[in-house]
């Protein structure tokens, strides 16, 4: 049966180094709810990325059995109730260093993508309409960034090397230890007000849930450009469609989506905005960053199950 339950597609360099050290795993990458339900107790630890939903019923079935940890390949913990996990003293681990430059580049290149339609002309090519749209330069440009983190951050250094003004929203303890890469803003609402290019790089909690909805979007500059690679559920994408109508959002990119893929209402009419680009989740979806996470979460594991991983 073994140690470890593998419950989504992961680099092969977590498998070989799990083999490497005599740690017996079962991979199941797309395992359906009933079977995970039935699988959780048999297993001391749980690995999954952002589609398997870990909820308090999955825990709570796991805790009658070995369950000890979740070890979350990438970053965001919205997947797993943390609040059940805790009161069933299973811990939760995550890799959050492993994709930061993959995210934070992928974030550039869809500001550039937007600022230079790249996607809206490409289209015109491909229909043999030689179009030669005009965009904007990001250089001396002013970027808010809500999210000040490892991602936030290293997005404010790269977009300093592009000669970008850059601002940050976050709370007052992250801004002071970021001070040399951007700004403050005094609240979300005036860093928008002055923003050119707004980057998104929250977590998703229950502040920040719908944090972007109609009253915060209309304090936006007329004509920004909004990206958001943290978490589809921190914009209302309603309101999104409205500031995109008005003018207020004059392009967005967006890596993630409420609903993935969406199926119909606001985010299936976003997905063929002419103004709007829209990828599969793929922050962390490069070759590097799947291999460093599949390295941290190999080590948490092999730590964990030699009782050397703090909680």
């Amino acid at each position: 049966m073994g140690e470890v339950l593998v419950t989504d597609k992961v680099s092969q360099v977590l498998l070989d180094e799990l083999a490497r050290h005599g740690v017996a795993y079962t991979y199941k990458p797309g395992i359906g709810r009933e079977e995970l339900l039935e699988y959780a107790p048999l297993y001391r630890v749980i690995v999954v990325r952002s589609r398997t939903r870990i909820d308090g019923e999955v825990l709570e079935r796991g805790s009658r059995g070995r369950l000890e940890a979740i070890v979350r390949a990438g970053i965001g913990l919205d997947n797993i109730d943390l609040d059940a996990a805790r009161r069933l003293g299973i811990r939760v681990f995550n890799t959050p260093n492993a994709p930061v430059e993959s995210v934070a580049e992928l974030t550039i290149g869809l500001m550039i993508a937007a600022a230079r339609r790249v996607v809206e002309l490409n289209m015109y090519a491909r229909h043999g309409k030689w179009v030669k749209g005009t965009g904007v330069e990001l250089a001396g440009k002013r970027l808010l960034i809500a999210g000040l983190g490892r991602i936030g951050g290293r997005v404010a250094e790269l977009a300093r090397a592009f000669n970008m003004k850059v601002y940050g929203y976050d709370y007052p303890e992250v801004l002071k230890a970021k001070a040399g890469l951007a700004t403050p803003v005094e609240d979300l609402c005036s860093g928008l007000s002055i923003a050119d290019f707004i980057s998104i790089h929250l977590p998703l909690t229950r502040e920040t849930r719908g944090l972007f909805n109609r009253e915060v979007l209309k304090c936006v500059k007329h004509g920004a450009i909004l990206v958001n690679t943290s978490r589809g559920h921190i914009i209302d994408p309603e309101a999104l469609l409205e500031a995109l109508r008005e003018g207020r959002i004059a392009a967005a990119a967006l890596d993630v989506l409420v609903e993935e893929p969406p199926r119909g209402g606001a985010e299936a009419e976003l997905l063929n905005h002419p103004r709007v680009i829209v990828t599969p989740h793929i922050g962390s979806q490069t070759v590097e960053a799947q291999d460093r996470i599949a390295l941290d979460a190999a080590r948490i594991i092999i730590k964990l199950l030699r009782g050397g991983v703090e909680p």
